[in-house]
């Protein structure tokens, strides 16, 4: 588990920082550190590792060891701070094993005064294992057993984490077994300083703490785009020939290859889209999955490019061809001079050193790159709805008029309010939504809109001949005095170009009808990312009124819009 040492970040942190605030289109978020030991050093390394992925934190940090005091009951400074995620730094040096009971009825209490005062998304440490076994290999079993008494609290802490929105478990249990049970406990520092780990491993506790935020914001990235020879098998299946690459059993090497394709299986499992990119022969490198012993098979794949065209190049037609962004990519290749290539050319692009197979699968996962802070059906069924994505496309090739394409797709679009069946997959909707986001909001739970007559909330999904789409759109508008003011909208860019935002927005409409709106306001904030819906709300027949700040406002008379009356959309 590599990292970069405590006392090395600190010496750099202000040229670091400086560095990083340098990068465009931060993202502000409020982060409330409460304590259960020392925590200083903990919010300097964590503002590091946010600001290291383009998150621009405020924080609020509690005072030492209260974290129940400031948690469970009114704080005006922490009501004030208005936090958007409240971290809670708690390990195993705070409970009592003369009653467990005690610290897991602490932390439901400041879970719960957390959540309905503040509404922030909770991000707990679970517990670590002890240096010592009171009973010792059945400490484990034994009621009287400290590590039983962990575990048994740990599973309380999932159980509550399964079954609330917002609640994320910052898992040190793991960190500390990766990093090392005598290492992470230090008593020198602990009994001279409070802190609860060993220095050197809160670099690794805050890059874990950065991957849940970045979860929950949408940061993720969405695709892997892989090589082929020496990547996912070894040898040159042009050379060497099905028979002569090294997959499976019979070679460690072997051994290695087979098991990263079965982690890059099961990441396809939950939503990862894999693809191609390989200097070959199409004909040729397809022969690789046909080996016995592979795991993947070509129709695995989304995208797949094996020519002789530069890797780059390839990769950002890929990005078109599957219409997310460059920086939703992360490119695996063995070749040191491949790697530099790609990130020159295109650096927005994530490129991790790889070298052996061996370690690619933790190099992949330390990363970070596809952590999972909710997993839907529609995580599950991504790559099925981008492959019949591909269908579509080549269906379209056989038309001369997009309106006779979008009519042959016989299309149905199912819209509904916000309710608690679709919240997780509308939240994960906005979160993980660029380029089609007017406002570029992002919202840690909608469960609070659910219902309520301040706001008009819908959400959509689409239907064709080729499948379900899914969950593709989601609309909130604020309601005040006759007027709705949208103060979010998104679409997949799975449906683009199909002209489901105008019917969507009629149903909106007939909404607002409902409501007594008179007038709609519109607002446009430009991110770099989604200039493909600045002419959108002048294209529904808004007026542009003014600018504030550099956001474009715009304004819709109800009595004066005219429905879409487009018919190939049927609506339900």
């Amino acid at each position: 588990m590599m990292s970069e040492t405590y006392s090395d970040l600190i010496s750099k942190y202000k040229k670091l920082k400086k560095q990083y605030l340098s990068h465009k289109n931060l993202q502000p978020i409020k982060v409330a550190i409460l304590s259960g030991s020392t925590i200083g050093h903990i919010k300097l390394l964590l503002e590091l590792a946010l600001l290291k992925e383009g998150i621009s934190p405020e924080f609020h940090e509690g005072q030492y060891n209260n974290y129940y005091e400031e948690g469970a009951f009114d704080n005006p400074s922490l009501k004030a701070f208005n936090p958007d995620y409240v971290y809670i730094h708690t390990t195993s040096r705070n409970i009592d094993f003369n009653d467990t009971n005690v610290i897991y009825d602490r932390l439901t209490q400041v879970w719960d005064n957390i959540s309905n005062k503040y509404g922030a998304v909770i991000i707990q440490n679970n517990f670590e294992p002890l240096p010592y076994r009171l009973l010792g290999n059945s400490d484990v079993y034994y009621n009287k057993g400290r590590h039983y008494a962990i575990n048994a609290l740990n599973e309380r802490l999932y159980s509550h984490a399964r079954n609330n929105t917002n609640f994320y478990i910052n898992d040190i249990n793991y960190i500390c077994a990766m990093y090392g049970g005598e290492k992470w406990w230090n008593d020198d520092i602990w009994y001279a300083f409070k802190y609860a780990l060993d220095l050197d491993a809160v670099p690794l506790l805050c890059a874990n703490i950065t991957k849940i935020i970045k979860s929950v914001m949408g940061f993720n990235k969405k695709a892997l785009i892989l090589d082929l020879d020496n990547t996912l098998w070894g040898g040159i299946i042009g050379e060497d020939g099905i028979d002569g690459i090294q997959l499976g059993d019979e070679t460690p090497e072997g051994m290695a290859y087979r098991d990263l394709q079965n982690y890059l299986k099961d990441l396809s499992n939950i939503g990862v889209m894999l693809n191609v990119v390989s200097k070959n022969e199409d004909v040729i490198a397809r022969k690789g999955f046909e080996h016995f012993s592979s795991v993947l098979k070509a129709d695995d794949f989304i995208s797949f490019k094996a020519n002789w065209e530069p890797k780059h190049k390839n990769i950002i037609d890929m990005a078109k061809e599957l219409n997310i962004g460059l920086d939703s990519m992360v490119f695996i290749d063995d070749t040191p001079a491949e790697q530099d290539i790609v990130k020159h050319y295109i650096p927005e692009v994530s490129v991790p050193h790889i070298n052996d197979p061996i370690n690619t699968i933790r190099i992949i996962d330390q990363h970070g790159f596809f952590e999972k802070t909710s997993l839907s059906e529609e995580d599950q069924l991504r790559n099925k709805y981008y492959q019949q994505n591909n269908q579509r496309e080549n269906s379209i090739k056989t038309y001369s008029d997009i309106k006779d394409y979008l009519k042959s797709l016989e299309m149905k679009c199912i819209v509904d309010s916000f309710n608690q069946v679709n919240a997780e997959r509308v939240t994960q909707l906005i979160n993980k939504t660029n380029q089609f986001n007017l406002t570029t909001k992002r919202y840690s739970s909608i469960v609070d809109l659910i219902p309520d007559r301040e706001y008009i909330t819908l959400c959509a999904r689409l239907l064709d001949k080729f499948g379900d789409n899914g969950i593709v759109t989601a609309l909130i508008a604020g309601v005040k005095d006759n007027i709705a003011i949208i103060d979010l909208w998104v679409m997949s860019c799975r449906v683009f170009k199909r002209d489901l935002e105008f019917v969507f927005f009629d149903k909106f409409v007939d909404k607002c009808k409902e409501f007594g709106i008179i007038t709609v306001k519109g607002y446009y904030v430009p991110s770099g990312k989604n200039t493909i819906v600045s002419a959108l709300y002048t294209n529904l027949g808004f007026q542009r009124t003014h600018d504030t700040d550099g956001n474009e406002i715009f304004t819709l008379d109800i009595a004066k819009y005219k429905p879409s009356g487009i018919s190939y959309i049927h609506v339900g």
